[in-house]
């Protein structure tokens, strides 16, 4: 479960990550977190691209080394947390993290589905864990 904390109408603060097991060959990672429960689509939290792939993860609160944060489904720079609909059974939040092989081209305002897309054709390895919130 994911703390409320980090929930939209709460504190609005980015979960703590790691990773590890970062390819030698890759020149960045991005970060992707995703809810596909979500009422109209797959709703987009949190974008991310130009990550160090040297960093292993990041603190709450935190973006990751010289990573990019893009717009999220509120039209909000950066994490945008979990809001589901009062009522709803949990959501399913997908973190997932994709090393790519050169730098990667999203538009700003790139969408989740545009943007899982683009990373899964990209990448060359990717990592994903699951977090679920409810109100």
């Amino acid at each position: 479960m994911i703390p409320r904390r980090h929930a939209h109408d709460a504190d609005n603060v980015p979960p703590p990550l790691t990773w590890s097991g970062v390819p030698d060959d890759a020149a960045e990672l991005a970060l992707l977190c995703e809810d596909p429960d979500a009422p109209s689509g797959t709703f987009l939290h949190w974008l991310v691209t130009g990550i160090d792939p040297r960093a292993g993860g990041i603190d709450a609160g935190e973006v990751p080394k010289g990573g990019q944060a893009h717009l999220n489904g509120f039209q909000e720079r950066g994490w945008g947390g979990p809001q589901p609909p009062v009522g709803d059974d949990a959501h399913r939040y997908f973190f997932r993290l994709y090393a790519l092989p050169a730098p990667v081209s999203l538009p700003d305002r790139a969408g989740a589905d545009e943007a899982h897309a683009v990373l899964e054709r990209e990448s060359v390895a990717s990592g994903t864990i699951v977090g679920l919130y409810q109100r």
